[in-house]
């Protein structure tokens, strides 16, 4: 096998095949999720969703979606 004469698409297949190969299926799609890039600003839509709230405000809704249990502090 000659990497220098493969085409882009043949250096792929063969590529995925060994990671295949020597990691196994599940093994090759996880080395491969390490590289993924993801889209979009994850800083600024954070901002989107979270500005309007102050730290009182999520306080309020973890107790209300709690229920009438008590946030007990830990010990330490």
């Amino acid at each position: 096998m000659n990497v220098q004469l493969m085409t882009p698409q043949q250096i792929r297949v063969a590529g995925l095949a060994a990671l295949t190969r020597e990691l196994g299926l599940v093994g090759m799609i996880r080395f491969m999720q390490q590289f993924e890039t993801g889209q979009g600003d994850y800083s600024s839509d954070r901002h989107q969703w979270l500005d309007k709230y102050t730290v009182d405000d999520i306080a309020k809704m973890v107790r209300e979606k709690k229920g009438p249990h008590k946030i007990s502090k830990r010990k330490k």
